[in-house]
């Protein structure tokens, strides 16, 4: 179980819903350490004073805001701890919006809300059930760590999941980044609306949706520790530069697709037909079968 990030309340007009946050996701990345390469020792980080030329210790340490290059203006804890938050310890809910009107780039981690004790189990399922059969998700405004910040709340497998948001100036302008007008034609984006239809998924099941990266590092790390060679990896080839006929490079996709989703099918399809077969042949055995199967059965001693 993860433990308690923040706890606090949801507060949905007039009902509070105590709870608990929890991380909804964990990191299963490989994490290493910067060492030196001749001795393997630990190589740290140790924080430095720039005018006295020391290390200082934490206790020493501070908040400060650069105002210049040699200006910095000091700010407490205590400071940052007396200014107004009125969403410091409650995710106020300020409106409730169709899911598909919000962008995907303003969505960030998400947190489970755990419902905080038998008295909140019934407001808690109520603002679930209801935004369930709304299908909207609702917004909300709170505070983590000294600032204020935006969140969406939706509902996944019945518990309500907060995802933190940016604010509008925190999304960069795209439009520089926009290609140059080009031509297009019909047949061309009816090719590419196929190779989309044949890569179609209906859930994210499957060794390609896997971290094959993260087990070809743990297999290297496990080689390296038992004294072995690291298992060899095959080079992928590396996608051309440029797509030269743009329509035959889709077609030639589309094809791939079918290839392989047939192959997939087949594949599906085989232990079904086997356990059929096997479920039959079970039911219905014949005459001969039986009498076999007779004789081999243990007798009872006295």
């Amino acid at each position: 179980m993860p433990r308690t990030i923040w706890s606090g309340a949801i507060s949905f007009g007039l009902v509070t819903v105590p709870i608990h946050v929890l991380s909804a996701t964990e990191d299963h990345s490989i994490r290493f350490h910067q060492v030196h390469v001749e001795d393997m020792g630990r190589v740290r980080n140790r924080k430095y004073c720039s005018l006295e030329d020391r290390e200082v210790s934490n206790a020493e340490i501070g908040k400060g805001y650069e105002v210049s290059k040699d200006t910095i203006i000091p700010v407490s804890d205590e400071e940052l701890r007396e200014m107004p938050l009125p969403t410091a310890k409650a995710i106020k809910l300020v409106a409730f919006i169709p899911t598909s009107t919000v962008d995907p780039i303003r969505v960030g981690d998400g947190y489970y809300l755990q419902p905080d004790g038998q008295v909140a189990t019934k407001p808690y399922k109520l603002l679930a059930q209801a935004l369930e059969r709304s299908s909207k998700v609702a917004v909300a405004k709170f505070a983590w760590s000294g600032r204020e910040r935006l969140g969406l709340l939706r509902v996944r497998d019945g518990a309500i999941v907060l995802h933190a948001m940016r604010w509008d100036d925190e999304i960069r302008d795209p439009a520089e980044l926009a290609p140059d007008a080009v031509e297009l034609t019909d047949e061309e984006i009816a090719e590419a609306q196929l190779l989309i239809d044949r890569l179609t998924r209906d859930d994210l099941e499957g060794e390609e949706f896997t971290d094959q990266y993260t087990e070809a590092v743990e297999q290297l790390i496990e080689a390296k520790r038992e004294g072995h060679e690291p298992p060899e990896t095959h080079e992928r080839e590396a996608p051309a530069g440029e797509v030269v006929d743009l329509m035959a490079a889709l077609q030639e996709s589309v094809a791939k697709a079918r290839t392989a989703r047939a192959e997939a099918a087949t594949a599906h399809e085989m232990p079904e037909k086997k356990a059929a077969a096997k479920k039959t042949a079970q039911k219905a055995p014949g005459k001969k079968a039986n009498k076999k199967s007779a004789a081999k059965k243990p007798q009872r001693t006295a």
